[in-house]
């Protein structure tokens, strides 16, 4: 599977979007309950909502992130030579966690640096690592 960055806004529409989060100074991740893989939040925006309102919405579902600043940083297309999907990348600086509420995800956990057991590891570690120059 291929992953490429590119600039904010290029790509025009999305089918996703994806949430690097930090709190404490330590990356969260989350963890569904159907896996034993870390990933970060995220899922598919839903007809008529704008990015950022499901980048909001994900946040809370997936971490129960209650107070947070949240910006979008650049766009992703990933895929291989059958099909892929593109989506925006937004930075969430999480001040507060509240009580996740009931959704696919298990648990949330803190990390210094990406773990090796994630969900989509030809595309997280790429994404980490562009936010990272970035001065994330």
């Amino acid at each position: 599977m291929q992953c490429m960055i590119h600039k904010l806004n290029e790509l025009k529409s999305y089918k996703f979007v994806v949430i690097i989060s930090r709190f404490k100074g330590k990356w969260l991740l989350s963890r569904h309950k159907g896996r034993n893989s870390w990933e970060t939040q995220g899922g598919h925006i839903e007809k008529e909502e704008a990015p950022l309102d499901a980048a909001k919405r994900e946040l809370f579902e997936e971490s129960g992130a209650i107070e947070f600043s949240i910006k979008p940083v650049f766009d992703y297309w990933a895929g291989d030579e059958i099909s892929g999907a593109n989506g925006m990348v937004f930075f969430a600086d999480i001040v507060k966690l509240g009580n996740m509420p009931e959704s696919e995800m298990e648990e949330v956990n803190s990390f210094d640096k990406l773990p090796k057991d994630l969900t989509y590891p030809d595309i997280t570690p790429k994404l980490f690592e562009h936010i990272e120059n970035m001065g994330k």
